[in-house]
């Protein structure tokens, strides 16, 4: 009687379903959002989330960026440098033709694609990796800063997954879960990218025309006007107002409030409208920059004053290699 006791109590076991993940807190209630407003199948949920591995890697990763623990002037030194420069002259090369499809379409110059693909992932050379469900799970269960933000975005991985017909293992990406050859986040990635070589499928993994159609898409939507310039120098004869921290984005001064404040506009175009302070920190000290709209719309792709100025640079320093050819 003992053995069929035991033989039934095993077999109860082995019905109930198997715990996704012990190491991934909250997950139950995930995968049950997951099932009831979008449909998914539990036990295939579980399934994929049981192989999927916590990295302290990711965690370490994500609370040291370079934008945050270096100044400007050792930032710069890891994008400006010659083989990236030539890296993006050579892809331009590759892909004339796209660029120019995208800049006629989208307005963006194609140096400013080139340069962020080459910030980025240095032109499809390293698109990371980690797993992207390893890198968001880790970061939406395990990283409470940031939890609302990473679980939204393993939200919309997995929805991007059934919607392009991909593996929800295989993808490799960034610490952070960026993807492919422009690091898209999931949510960019779904809004964003395009199938700009109408083959039917959006990639921006191996495909670069939809790579560089998807960036140049990015920026219009946000923003990018054509025809106008991005940032400019200046100097500062007075020391920094109170009112301008130098690290705002979003351009919101006008140019009677820049001269009062100090700040020279000799090298800026003549116009109306508002800009940004973007004060860099070199050896020597603070060196001051005003940002436009295209500089404002550089930072929607990273929140970051460091990153769009890295791009501005280097699609400069290619732009002058590529017009010498």
């Amino acid at each position: 009687m003992k053995k069929v006791v035991l033989s039934s109590a095993l077999l109860w076991l082995a019905s109930m379903p198997a715990v996704a993940n012990p190491d991934l807190p909250e997950l139950p209630k995930f995968i049950d959002k997951m099932v009831t407003e979008h449909g998914f199948d539990q036990a295939e949920l579980e399934q994929v989330f049981a192989d999927v591995e916590v990295k302290d890697s990711i965690l370490k990763a994500i609370s040291r960026p370079a934008e945050k623990s270096k100044p400007w002037h050792e930032y710069r030194d890891i994008f400006l440098t010659g083989s990236r420069i030539e890296g993006g002259v050579e892809f331009w090369e590759q892909h004339k033709e796209a660029l120019s499809q995208a800049e006629q379409t989208y307005g963006v110059p194609a140096e400013y694609i080139v340069a962020i693909l080459g910030v980025e992932t240095r032109y499809g050379g390293n698109v990371g990796g980690f797993r992207v469900i390893d890198a968001l799970s880790t970061l939406a269960f395990r990283y409470p800063p940031r939890s609302p933000f990473f679980t939204s975005e393993l939200e919309h991985f997995l929805i991007l997954t059934r919607e392009e017909q991909m593996s929800q293992l295989d993808p490799v990406g960034s610490y952070a879960g960026a993807m492919g050859l422009g690091q898209f986040m999931p949510s960019s990635y779904r809004a964003y990218a395009v199938d700009f070589d109408k083959d039917g499928q959006r990639d921006i993994w191996t495909n670069p025309t939809d790579a560089i159609g998807s960036i140049a898409n990015y920026l219009a939507v946000h923003g990018w006007q054509p025809g106008e310039s991005v940032v400019h120098r200046t100097q500062l004869d007075k020391a920094l107002p109170d009112d301008i921290s130098g690290k705002d984005l979003k351009p919101a001064f006008s140019r009677e409030q820049l001269a009062v404040a100090g700040f020279s506009l000799d090298q800026l175009p003549a116009g109306k409208d508002k800009l940004s302070v973007i004060a860099l920190t070199q050896k020597e000290g603070e060196e001051y920059w005003l940002g436009r709209q295209n500089f404002y719309a550089i930072t929607r792709y990273n929140h970051s004053r460091m990153y769009a100025m890295a791009v501005y640079q280097l699609a400069q320093a290619i732009r002058e290699q590529f017009g010498e050819l």
